[in-house]
């Protein structure tokens, strides 16, 4: 083969989607503080100069990178759902206790998370993602009580309370050695349920 047709230059949404997983990676190893143009771009195996091509600044590929993994984490949701059939109770089911399984539950993922929630109260343009992301989560939980018993009036304030044991478990399998198994997790959010409606 000639050396010129082994080169192939990347597409420009490639070469962008790559600094944005790679800003996730740098999250999730380095923290906040440890993600910067250089490491994003050695991460991502390109020369500095390309992060500064596709995003303002680190901030906004920070940003780029919580909004990508909000669709992956929310992909992840509505997949579960969609293998639950039909039934209300189990599409519920399913959307709550995704959150116990791989892809979601993932040290790496939990890792770049929290850098994420770090990052909340102090950067407006995270909060403000933050609170679009969690408020589709929540949203979601919503959406599927109602479908379960239509017309419940504490649909919002039982999603609020289902969404914050969602976390607690979630973090607790996601950094390991939990005190409980993915199992006992399952059993006790559908306790939860069935106690909140």
């Amino acid at each position: 083969m000639d050396k010129h047709q082994s080169f192939r230059r990347a597409d420009p949404d490639e070469r962008r989607q790559s600094l944005v997983e790679a800003t996730a990676r740098c999250l999730a190893q380095h923290g906040v503080a440890g993600t910067s143009v250089r490491s994003i771009c050695a991460a991502a195996g390109v020369s500095p100069g390309l992060l500064r091509h596709y995003f303002a600044g680190v901030s906004q590929a920070i940003a780029e990178a919580y909004r990508w993994t909000g669709n992956r984490v929310s992909q992840a949701l509505e997949d579960a759902v969609a293998r639950a059939g039909e039934d209300p109770r189990d599409r519920l089911l399913a959307y709550l206790t995704a959150s116990f399984r791989p892809p979601i539950a993932d040290a790496e993922l939990l890792a770049t998370w929290l850098a994420f929630w770090s990052m909340t109260p102090v950067d407006g343009g995270i909060g403000a993602l933050h609170t679009e992301i969690y408020g589709e989560f929540r949203s979601g939980i919503e959406d599927l009580i109602l479908a379960l018993r239509p017309g419940l009036a504490d649909a919002r304030l039982a999603a609020v309370a289902l969404t914050a044991l969602i976390d607690g478990l979630w973090l607790e399998l996601s950094l390991g050695k939990a005190p409980f198994t993915r199992l006992e997790a399952e059993a006790l959010v559908e306790k939860w349920l069935d106690a909140l409606l």
